[in-house]
C-alpha cells in the first residue's frame, strides 16, 4: 500500500493533479486526497483549484458537476462505472414532463442528479443547503423537488411550505435508515447524540425529530457536530465510511454505526490501484458537453451562491 500512495503523490505532482475525495470513499482514498468533503464543499473545491487535472474520488454525477463548473480542466474518474441510486431515479423526459404539468414551477434539484437534469432545473442544492435555497423561493411559487423523496419531505415539513412537491426517489443506503433502526441503536446508547442524514427514510417522523439528542445534518454538519460537541458518543445515521473521518478528528470519542448495512459500494469502486491507473494513463476523462454544461452551471452556481 506504501509504494501505491507514493506512486500516487509523485505521478499528482508532477501532472499538476488534485485528488478529491467524498466522506463515503474507503478510508486509504480519504488518506490520500487533497482535499476531503460533502457534495457542497467537492463543488467548491473544484472551482476554486488552479490544478490541471482533478481526480474525483466518489461517483459519476460528482465528477459531471466538476467538469461544469471547471470546464477547462481535465476531469477524470478512477472507477468509471461508479453510479448513484439518487441520480438513476429520474430522467430528463420524466422532469421536462412533470414541468409542463406544472408551468411556472421552481426546480430545486438536488446535486445527485446527471448534468442534463440540472440543465433542466432552476437551483441546485446540497442537504447543506436546500432548506436555505427552499427558503429563498417565494412561497406563493411552487417548488418541484427533486429526486430525493426523504430529503425533499424533510425539507417540505420543517419550512410547512403548501406549494412543494417531491420527486419519488431516494438513496438505498439511506432509505435502510428507518425509524426502527434508530429507536433500536437508541436503546443500546442512551447516552449518546444522534447525528442523522436528512435523506434517511426517518428523516420525516416525529418520533425521531421530537426526541431529545437526534439532530439532523448533512454530512459535514454531522462531522462539526461531533467536533464541537461535549459528548463523547455517538450514533452515526449515514454511510459509514464517515466515520473514519470522525474518528481521526476526535481520536478520544466513540462513534457507532447506526447498522451494518449501511454501505455504498459503488463509492467503495474507487480503490488505490484504480486511482493510479487513472493518474498514469488520464483515463476515464468525464467531460459535459458544452451546450448543457452552459445551462447546467446556471443552477449550479445558485447553489454556490446560497451559504
Amino acid at each position: 500500500m506504501e509504494n501505491l500512495i507514493e506512486k500516487i503523490k509523485k505521478l499528482k505532482q508532477e501532472k499538476n493533479a488534485i485528488i478529491l475525495a467524498h466522506y463515503y470513499t474507503r478510508p486509504e482514498i480519504q488518506d490520500v486526497a487533497d482535499y476531503l468533503g460533502d457534495s457542497l464543499g467537492l463543488a467548491k473545491k473544484a472551482k476554486e483549484t488552479d490544478a490541471d487535472i482533478i481526480v474525483f474520488c466518489g461517483v459519476h454525477f460528482m465528477a459531471e458537476t466538476a467538469s461544469v463548473i471547471s470546464p477547462d480542466k481535465k476531469v477524470l474518474i478512477p472507477a468509471k462505472a461508479a453510479g448513484c441510486s439518487l441520480a438513476n431515479g429520474i430522467r430528463p423526459r420524466d422532469l421536462i414532463a412533470w414541468k409542463k404539468e406544472n408551468p411556472g414551477a421552481v426546480v430545486v434539484t438536488y446535486v445527485n442528479t446527471t448534468a442534463d437534469i440540472k440543465a433542466e432545473s432552476d437551483y441546485c442544492c446540497t442537504s447543506s443547503n436546500a432548506l436555505d435555497i427552499v427558503n429563498s423561493i417565494p412561497e406563493d411559487q411552487l417548488v418541484l423537488f427533486i429526486p430525493d423523496k426523504n430529503l425533499g419531505g424533510y425539507i417540505k415539513k420543517v419550512t410547512g411550505r403548501e406549494k412543494m412537491e417531491v420527486w419519488d426517489g431516494m438513496c438505498i443506503v439511506h432509505e435502510l435508515i428507518d425509524t426502527d433502526t434508530i429507536l433500536k441503536r437508541m436503546t443500546e446508547y442512551p447516552e449518546a447524540d444522534v447525528l442523522i442524514h436528512p435523506e434517511s427514510n426517518c428523516s420525516q417522523d416525529p418520533k425521531i425529530l421530537d426526541l431529545p439528542n437526534t439532530y439532523m445534518y448533512s454530512t459535514a454538519g454531522i462531522i462539526n457536530h461531533a467536533k464541537t460537541s461535549p459528548k463523547n458518543t455517538f450514533i452515526i445515521a449515514t454511510e459509514q465510511e464517515t466515520i473514519h473521518k470522525l474518528q481521526k478528528d476526535n481520536p478520544t470519542k466513540t462513534f457507532v454505526p447506526i447498522a451494518d448495512n449501511t454501505i455504498c459500494v459503488n463509492m467503495k469502486k474507487v480503490t488505490l490501484e484504480n486511482l493510479l491507473d487513472c493518474l498514469e494513463k488520464e483515463q476515464y476523462e468525464v467531460k459535459v458537453p458544452e451546450q448543457m454544461a452552459k445551462r447546467a452551471l446556471i443552477p449550479i452556481e445558485r447553489m454556490l451562491e446560497i451559504k
